[in-house]
């Protein structure tokens, strides 16, 4: 267990998902106290090197008080516009806790779709990273005003879970009102608490019960959900209570959690994904020096690019060959084909003249790049 707590006090991304119940007083008041608390869990993160990203429920626990909806059901509707207003006090609560440590914080607003959609998830994966460059602390939430199918069934843990996936973060923690998985519901008889998942089986599964809060929409089903799709990207996960303040703190001193192991990292998830699970839609002919470059870790330049073929979008994985027709190497294209084709043989720097936008330096990259063969001519 301490290896797996070593992996959060050293992890290189963090995403931390918060649900409502964490955040929002019964009264629909923000938990002022405990956002500081946690604000000053990031700030310490931040200073062990640690990029942070914040996925955090609770618009609209916080604006179905201002609009006087009470404590009843919310229509759908209802629901969307109490997110539009309780998500200006949401982003205003973060934006001050996390200045108190001199920590630049961002609203993006997302949905499940904007992590599925190719063009969409390219998008925000590029705001997102150079976000985290500049040193600021993203703070996502659902579009709540646009989705509707998170609202219904899937708070935010799928999301925090994507977004790990997407931004290849080592750790994602839930913050929830349990402390963790149990083999049945927690305050039955019986009920065994899980300290460990090393592999999700159909028992693991069947551990899941109905949601447990009346604040939020998620419950232990989605939190599965999400463990297996942040673990096969990469990242482990942790399940442990957001009730009590600075709740990371508590996580690395030994408190209660389950931890959802992997068995890769991002890296090697990512690499293994790109190379045998996507089929290419084109070809980048590469010339030898490029090649060489390739084996030695580097990016592919668009200098060293001599022919392009097939029909790609950018984000689309193309294989990589030698002019011989040996394929080296697939990735992810940085462009569509029709520009890759105008920058091939060119020099990085005239890219901008070319296309007339600044684009990247590399036609891929070597995060987007895994060697599938060896060239020997």
């Amino acid at each position: 267990m301490a290896a797996l707590t070593s992996q959060l006090e050293n992890a290189g991304r963090l995403v931390i998902k918060i649900g409502s119940a964490m955040l929002v007083n019964a009264d629909g008041s923000l938990r002022r106290t405990w956002v500081e608390g946690l604000a000053r869990d990031i700030a310490e993160a931040r200073a062990r090197g640690t990029q942070v990203l914040l996925v955090s429920s609770g618009a609209i626990a916080l604006g179905r008080r201002r609009l006087g909806l009470g404590r009843t059901r919310l229509k759908l509707e209802e629901s969307q516009a109490a997110a539009a207003v309780g998500q200006i006090a949401l982003a205003q609560g973060w934006q001050a806790a996390l200045a108190d440590h001199d920590l630049v914080s961002a609203q993006v607003l997302l949905t499940l779709t904007d992590t599925e959609v190719r063009r969409r998830y390219l998008n925000a994966r590029a705001t997102l990273n150079t976000l985290l460059a500049r040193g600021a602390v993203p703070v996502i939430n659902e579009n709540d005003t646009v989705a509707t199918s998170e609202i219904r069934y899937g708070d935010n843990d799928r999301l925090a879970a994507r977004v790990s996936s997407m931004m290849s973060a080592t750790c994602l923690v839930l913050l929830s009102d349990v402390d963790g998985l149990y083999t049945a519901p927690p305050d039955t008889d019986g009920a065994e608490f899980v300290a460990q998942v090393d592999e999700i089986t159909p028992d693991i599964v069947a551990m899941a019960g109905a949601p447990v809060s009346g604040m939020g929409s998620g419950g232990m089903i989605t939190k599965i959900e999400a463990a297996r799709i942040a673990t096969s990207a990469g990242a482990s996960m942790v399940i442990t209570s957001g009730h009590e303040d600075r709740p990371l703190t508590r996580v690395l001193n030994g408190s209660r959690a389950t931890w959802f192991r992997s068995a890769a990292t991002p890296a090697t998830a990512r690499k293994r994904w790109i190379a045998g699970s996507l089929e290419p839609a084109g070809r980048l002919i590469v010339d030898d020096g490029a090649a060489i470059a390739l084996g030695k870790g580097r990016s592919l330049l668009p200098a060293g690019v001599r022919q392009v073929t097939g029909r790609f979008s950018r984000g689309d994985t193309v294989a990589i060959t030698t002019q011989n027709g040996r394929e080296i190497a697939r990735g992810l294209s940085a462009y569509d084909a029709s520009d890759a084709e105008i920058i091939a043989g060119r020099k990085s720097s005239e890219i901008e003249a070319l296309l007339g936008l600044a684009g990247r330096d590399e036609m891929v990259h070597r995060d987007d790049l895994v060697m599938t063969g060896k060239d020997t001519a």
